[in-house]
């Protein structure tokens, strides 16, 4: 997916509550602002939301006193979707179809998303998904699960790319249902190298359990979504090799779109941007398998 005009303010709003979670001065935010606003000219429209993303938040990082402005929030969140994880799997096996449950939470989970919102009350969030009286998913606008069924039965390595921490535990839970249903599946979960917002890192994957059900491997970039130019020879080689991708959340989306292969994106849309390229709505639900190998949206 490219960069529209439209995504440069949200760069810039997410560059200074940034800088503010990490408490720089007025004097330090106005030089990250000032530092990305160099570095705006000089970019181009055709590149992807995180490769720019990815500009501001290097900035963000040289102020914050570990090099990893949003530590706290990672481990508040995977403590809180830990504390969940009994009533997740409750949820899986009380149901009918108990994998398209485990899926459906895992892309619930996707709203732990401080990237878009930067306020975002995780704990009041999960309460609404696990909520007895509601389903576990109210909108869905694209929803290929027919194919991701199919595509699960004949898949004998998989590559799950990771999206935030805390999201990890509702990741496990469908991880660990694809292994029930078929043991002899090879699962990869992959995470980032190096901190970029609250993307999920290796601590956070052996913090919420998922190394004990996969293999987790990082993709060798601290980008806030996959940019395959900047993963590591180890990543790619499984990425290529790899029969099925599932790929969560919006920034896997907005850098993978456009790849030439099949693959699965599992995201809640939550920006004005992401919603016009796919034709949906603030808040829908997505499982888009690009059926053309071109990145195209189909219903």
């Amino acid at each position: 997916m490219k960069t529209y005009l439209d995504c440069i303010p949200c760069f810039f709003r997410q560059a200074l509550e940034g800088a503010r979670i990490v408490r720089a001065s007025p004097k330090q935010q106005k030089q990250i602002i000032d530092g990305f606003a160099r570095k705006i000219p000089k970019i181009s429209l055709q590149s992807s939301p995180p490769e720019i993303a990815r500009l501001g938040y290097a900035l963000l990082k040289k102020i914050s006193p570990n090099g990893d402005p949003y530590k706290d929030i990672r481990q508040k969140s995977n403590r809180i979707a830990l504390r969940l994880l009994g009533r997740l799997k409750n949820k899986v096996n009380h149901s009918k179809d108990r994998i398209l449950t485990a899926l459906e939470l895992a892309i619930a989970g996707n709203i732990i998303d401080f990237g878009v919102k930067n306020n975002l009350n995780v704990k009041a969030e999960l309460k609404k998904i696990l909520a007895k009286e509601s389903k576990v998913i109210h909108k869905k606008s694209i929803f290929h699960y027919l194919e991701f069924k199919r595509a699960l039965k004949k898949a004998r390595k998989i590559l799950y790319l990771a999206d935030n921490a805390g999201e990890v535990v509702f990741d496990r839970v469908l991880v660990e249902e694809i292994k029930r249903a078929y043991p002899e599946k090879d699962i990869y979960y992959s995470v980032k190298s190096k901190p970029i917002i609250n993307d999920a890192l290796l601590e956070d994957a052996r913090e919420c359990g998922i190394h004990a059900v996969t293999q987790v491997i990082s993709n060798g970039t601290d980008a806030p979504g996959t940019l395959l130019d900047l993963c590591s020879k180890e990543f790619r080689k499984i990425y290529k090799s790899a029969d099925m991708i599932i790929s969560k959340g919006q920034g896997n989306f907005e850098s993978l779109s456009q790849e030439a292969r099949p693959i699965f994106f599992l995201f809640m849309v939550k920006c004005p941007v992401v919603a016009r390229e796919t034709g949906c709505k603030m808040g829908d639900t997505v499982l888009f398998y690009n059926l053309k190998k071109n990145g195209s949206i189909q219903n």
